[in-house]
């Protein structure tokens, strides 16, 4: 049994790795093929298949760190990831930005941990008082960011074409609509600026994590905008670790490096955050949540012991993985053709949307996409974009 877990946990780590380096791919797939495999699996133990996801999970959480950094190719829980860590990116500070972001996501582990008893104890009181609120809240938000570029017209315009895009695009009969919308309004839309300019990526400093010198504002800025969202983005559903990062960073006003080390801290905790919640609360965050809860619903404490364990063990080793596929990729991405790189990005993001999402996908795609520019091009702030979740989930809590 003990050999079984070690191998769940090891080809968990493999195949989380796999999956966070490529663009397109998501944990909710594996989650997905894991659970529709089910009859072929059954000679492996549910506390085996539970702790493969759960690693799959954690690990491609942190991996997902570097195309996002290096490629600018998001996923949903990166997104935003892609404006600060671009411009570092460009400025040969990529690396520096993984190490911020992988110093989250051990704040955030701590805090998730910390965490426990109020998910499992509080949350299911709360749970319905946050649901009524959450639309005005969100609307609150998003009329202050708006009201605060000098353009307010503009990042109006781009705010109701993109919430108007987002709404569309979750309401055609498209399979993962968010892989072309947020690939559009995020990556692909910055790759075909870096191509149009003809971006040329400087050498990388390779920092090592002794010579790392982070301010302490940062780090408590991080603390404390993890400690104030959790508790409410980790309860609401159609509210990712996006929206927890934005809000932290308006609060708080962050800087580009505070706020990769945020994001990572929020991502962390919102994903183990919603292994605890589907128990306590009965509902699902993620898919990886949901598949851990059709897999093994009522778990011993023995057994929640040995996820925990797991989960440990799977949060190091992924950040150490990380840390060393950062260093590769800073050495090489200065040597490589990043105009066709960029391009090649381009196409895998068009394939796996053909394949994934259809046709209909790459209208999507290429529509957000000619959004993400005018954004860009207008110099007013991408969050902007972030309409195209707002809105529909403004609509959904208010219908």
């Amino acid at each position: 049994m003990i050999l079984e877990i070690i191998l769940a946990l090891i080809i968990g780590i493999i195949i989380g790795t796999l999956t966070g380096l490529a663009p397109g791919i998501h944990i909710n797939l594996v989650a997905a093929i894991t659970l529709s495999s089910l009859p072929l699996l059954a000679f492996i133990s549910p506390l085996s298949l539970a702790i493969f996801i759960t690693a799959v999970a954690i690990t491609h959480t942190c991996v997902d760190f570097i195309p996002s950094i290096y490629l600018g190719a998001p996923e949903e829980d990166t997104y935003l990831v892609v404006l600060p860590g671009h411009e570092l990116l460009k400025q040969g500070k990529a690396h520096e930005a993984v190490l911020l972001a992988m110093f989250g996501i051990i704040i955030g582990f701590v805090l998730s941990i910390l965490f426990i008893a109020f998910f499992v104890y509080i949350s299911p009181l709360i749970q319905k008082a946050l649901v009524k609120i959450v639309a005005f809240v969100l609307i609150l938000i998003s009329s202050f960011m708006i009201l605060r570029e000098e353009k307010w017209k503009i990042a109006l315009l781009v705010f109701l074409m993109a919430g108007f895009l987002g709404y569309a695009s979750l309401n055609l009969p498209i399979k993962e609509p968010l892989l072309p919308l947020l690939t559009g309004l995020f990556g692909a839309s910055s790759l075909l600026l870096s191509i149009k300019s003809k971006t040329k990526i400087p050498s990388q400093k390779i920092n090592k994590i002794k010579e790392m010198k982070i301010p302490k504002k940062e780090t408590w800025n991080a603390f404390l905008g993890t400690l104030i969202t959790l508790p409410i983005f980790s309860i609401l559903p159609a509210l990712g670790s996006g929206y927890a990062a934005l809000t932290a960073s308006e609060i708080l006003n962050q800087t580009r490096k505070g706020f990769l080390i945020l994001s990572g801290a929020i991502n962390t905790s919102i994903m183990i955050s919603s292994f605890i919640l589907v128990y306590s609360i009965g509902k699902s965050r993620t898919g990886a949540a949901a598949a851990i809860n059709n897999i093994l619903p009522s778990p011993s404490f023995q057994n929640s012991l040995s996820l925990l364990s797991c989960l440990i063990v799977a949060t190091m080793i992924a950040v150490v993985i990380t840390i060393y596929i950062s260093k590769r990729s800073a050495s090489l991405i200065s040597k490589i053709n990043y105009n066709l790189l960029s391009k090649l990005v381009i196409l895998v993001m068009l394939s796996v949307t053909l394949i994934i999402s259809n046709w209909q996908g790459i209208l999507v795609l290429i529509t957000s996409a000619s959004l993400g520019v005018f954004a860009i091009t207008s110099n007013i702030k991408r969050t902007h974009l972030m309409a195209s979740l707002i809105v529909p989930t403004i609509i959904y809590y208010l219908t």
